[in-house]
């Protein structure tokens, strides 16, 4: 048996009875308190159990940030059913991999991405059930609203352990095929609990979701705030538009949200005159996670969203948040991505053969932790490859000062190996990305006769800016050692740089465009 610890959907029975008027859920349809939305939630339960699906059974979401999604995760955490979000950005075959790996038996599609399914709908012998958010009749799907309108406002007599299995979240693949992240209940009511200590949540927050909730990242820091009985505001994840948050912001006066760093710079892109527009003064604290955060980044935050909070955290969707920066260290420490979270054992820098590194050397990042994941879903292999000893790591590189802060270096499959010496391709593209006319930038190791590999950097110039190949190598002059420095540069479209729904580069997509044989 796990810690007596509630779950999210069994705390938010106790939400209702607690504070069935105040508002829980809001997106750009329709809104619910807490007393509402605790029955709306039942009746979905009712409804999955009523279909035949059982404690331990598997279901796939294809969903935007909506309330429905938001119900499949509520209703699966009093039933303990497992949910497997799948993100909507993602192809038909791509879907139809995740949803077949992880053995779901019942498909629920917001209407929007109905297309996608029926493009392998034969091609996904386990489910059994379609269900559709459509308001009208969709052939061959059950409609989602019909399953509610007779389905029981009663408590689902089901009981679920803490140990018990409720999210299966498939990792974005940078390095490779998606992982199917299997995690309990207990790993995250743990991180709610321990974040809303490291984060000074409090009840009277307004959290906005733009993160897609198939993401551990929203599930994460969105839930958190539902935990603690705050109110969550939902946006359509599909495309970021800064203005939009803004009037976000201004409308449902948002205290907090959690970015990645392109969002931020797309934030900081929008011209003074434009931003004015807006009174921003509501947000009292900011996450910026989910990808490095680079030096320019933080202070162009800080300058916009004047006495913020700002935090930055280190993690990832196996091992939850592993370090975090906090607001009065971003200044002082700033390139850190902070200390140890709050109930996270002590973080180890490994070498290759196991050893810990010495204090300012370069070491595989490890941590264990009540947030920490169970296994990969049917990958024993890749479970065990994970871990030593009982320590996780997700594969990223950093390094730690005397004051025991730790700097994230690079992936360890990013490393780039030019005659016999190692280069960490976001060390050179911090470099580039000060140069004034460069909005992003991604390095990677090219064949090369002479050195095994090159240094190549890949750029996205901003709107109306020039630079040139020459121009960029030597500004690098003098910031680097010599072998750091790229030997070529191209420029692309911000739309080519392949990344992941989270923003993240995928340098592995860059490297397979310039796999040439020298």
């Amino acid at each position: 048996m796990g810690v007596p610890w509630l779950n999210l959907g069994q705390n938010f029975r106790v939400l209702a009875r607690k504070n069935p008027d105040r508002l829980a859920f809001k997106d750009p349809f329709q809104s619910y308190t807490f007393g509402d939305y605790n029955r709306r939630v039942n009746k979905v339960s009712n409804a999955l159990l009523r279909l035949g699906l059982k404690k331990g059974d598997k279901i796939s979401c294809v969903m935007d940030n909506i309330i429905e999604i938001v119900d499949l995760y509520l209703a699966t955490a009093k039933t303990g059913i497992v949910l497997n979000p799948v993100n909507f950005r993602l192809s038909s075959r791509e879907i139809e991999y995740i949803v077949n790996h992880c053995d779901s038996k019942a498909l629920f599609v917001q209407q929007d991405f109905i297309s996608e399914v029926e493009a392998i709908r034969k091609s996904l012998p386990n489910v059994k059930y379609f269900v559709c958010t459509a308001k009208e009749s969709v052939k061959d799907y059950l409609r989602y609203d019909d399953l509610l309108s007779s389905s029981s406002e009663a408590e689902p007599n089901i009981s679920v352990e803490p140990e018990d299995v409720w999210v299966i979240l498939y990792t974005s693949g940078t390095t490779g095929k998606p992982k199917g992240v299997v995690r309990t209940h207990e790993s995250y009511t743990a991180f709610y609990l321990i974040n809303a200590i490291d984060f000074d949540y409090r009840e009277d927050d307004i959290c906005l979701t733009v993160m897609p909730l198939c993401h551990v990242n929203s599930t994460f820091f969105s839930f958190a705030f539902t935990y603690i009985g705050a109110t969550v505001c939902l946006t359509s994840a599909r495309k970021f538009d800064p203005l939009k948050i803004f009037e976000l912001i201004d409308r449902e006066k948002i205290t907090f949200i959690s970015l990645i760093p392109t969002h931020y710079n797309l934030m900081l892109a929008v011209p003074e005159e434009e931003r004015k527009k807006y009174d921003l003064r509501s947000i009292r604290q900011l996450l910026c996670s989910s990808a490095p955060v680079r030096r320019t980044t933080k202070l162009g935050i800080m300058e916009l969203f004047k006495g913020v909070r700002l935090y930055e955290g280190y993690g990832s969707t196996e091992a939850g948040i592993v370090t975090v920066l906090k607001p009065d260290e971003q200044l002082n420490k700033l390139g850190s991505i902070g200390r140890e979270s709050l109930g996270t054992d002590f973080v180890k820098l490994l070498d290759e053969k196991g050893n810990e590194v010495p204090v300012g050397e370069v070491g595989e990042i490890f941590s264990r932790g009540p947030m920490l994941f169970k296994e990969y879903y049917k990958m024993p292999e890749k479970t065990a490859a994970s871990f030593k000893n009982g320590w996780f790591s997700a594969g990223d590189m950093g390094r730690k000062d005397e004051d025991g802060y730790f700097y994230i270096v690079d992936r360890k499959d990013n490393m780039i190996i030019t005659g016999g010496e190692h280069v960490y391709p976001s060390e050179v593209e911090e470099v580039i990305c000060q140069h004034p006319a460069v909005m992003d930038c991604a390095v990677i190791g090219v064949p090369d006769e002479k050195w095994g590999e090159a240094v190549k950097a890949v750029v996205v110039l901003k709107d109306g800016a020039k630079a040139t190949e020459q121009e960029l190598i030597e500004h690098c002059r003098g910031k680097m050692a010599a072998f750091k420095r790229p030997k070529s540069v191209d420029f692309i479209k911000s739309e080519e740089m392949p990344r992941t729904p989270t923003g993240k580069i995928l340098h592995r997509i860059l490297r397979s465009r310039y796999q040439k044989e020298p």
